[in-house]
């Protein structure tokens, strides 16, 4: 089994919080929690990594 580099999980975690970036903006003004819990993770995750997310947040 082929491993990931550090490259590679950090461009795809960089999308999954893009992702919820935009699902979030469409949502509006309507709170949702799970989304919001989401966000915080992958955020987490990305500054393990080394990634500050201020430069891609909506």
């Amino acid at each position: 089994m082929d491993e990931m580099t550090d490259k590679e999980l950090i461009t795809i975690t960089i999308d999954r919080y893009t992702d919820l970036q935009r699902v979030k903006k469409a949502n509006g003004n309507h709170e949702n929690a799970e989304l919001d819990y989401l966000i915080k993770i992958t955020t987490a995750k990305l500054a393990s990594l080394g990634v500050n997310v201020e430069d891609i947040t909506l």
